[in-house]
C-alpha cells in the first residue's frame, strides 16, 4: 500500500482556504490546472511509498512513539506559491515550523527503522499544501497573486496520521487518488 505521514488540517482551517481556492478557481488561467480535492488535503511530512502489509505495525508503533515525544504546536495555513512553473500550486504555512520540521524529521526517521526507503530520498522539509497541478509548466500569476494574501485561521497541532494513498485505476479522467488515514496518533507533549 502506498503510505505518507502528514498533519491533517481541522475543519475551521479547511473552510476558509476553501473559500479562498473558489476564488481562485475563477481567475484567468485557472482553468488549466488540476485543482485538488478539500477531503485530501493535507501537509505531508514523509512520503514513504510502496509499504509491505507487514511492515505497516512497526511503521505505525514508530510514528506512536514519535507523536508521544512530540508536543503540540500552532501552524497556519499562509500565502501560496509554485513548484515546477505551475506544475504545483499551493499555500504555505506559518507558525511553529521548527516544531513541524522536528516533527517531520521524527517521521522520517520512523519510516527508515522500519525499513521502509524513502523512493524520493531525504529532501529538506518544505511545508506546504498542494491546491492545484498542471501537467506542464503553466503560468499561474493572477493564482498566485490572489493566494499571496491569504491568511487562514491558526490552529493547535495535536497528532499526526498515517494516510494510504489510493491511486485511481480506472482510467477515467479527472479521477484523483482517495485518501484513508490508517492511524492517527496524538502528541504525548513530551517535546
Amino acid at each position: 500500500m502506498r503510505l505518507f505521514a502528514t498533519v491533517l488540517p481541522p475543519e475551521e482551517v479547511l473552510a476558509a482556504l476553501d473559500a479562498e481556492v473558489a476564488a481562485v478557481r475563477g481567475l484567468p488561467g485557472a482553468d488549466r490546472l488540476r485543482w485538488t480535492e478539500r477531503a485530501g488535503w493535507h501537509l505531508t511530512l514523509a512520503f514513504y511509498g510502496e509499504v509491505a502489509g507487514d511492515s505497516v505495525p512497526d511503521l505505525t508503533a514508530r510514528l506512536e512513539r514519535a507523536a508521544h515525544r512530540t508536543a503540540p504546536f500552532r501552524l497556519a495555513l499562509r500565502g501560496g506559491g509554485q513548484f515546477g512553473r505551475g506544475r504545483a500550486l499551493w499555500t504555505g504555512v506559518s507558525g511553529d515550523l521548527a516544531a513541524l520540521r522536528l516533527l517531520a524529521g521524527r517521521a522520517e526517521s520512523a519510516g527508515r527503522r522500519a525499513g521502509v526507503a524513502e523512493p524520493e530520498g531525504h529532501r529538506r522539509h518544505r511545508p506546504h499544501l498542494t491546491v492545484a497541478r498542471a501537467r506542464s509548466a503553466t503560468s499561474v500569476g493572477p493564482c498566485l497573486a490572489a493566494l499571496d494574501g491569504f491568511e487562514g485561521p491558526d490552529w493547535t497541532v495535536t497528532d499526526l496520521a498515517l494516510v494510504r494513498s489510493d491511486l485511481p485505476r480506472s482510467g477515467v479522467p479527472g479521477e484523483r487518488p482517495r485518501y484513508r488515514t490508517v492511524a492517527r496518533p496524538p502528541f504525548g507533549g513530551a517535546g
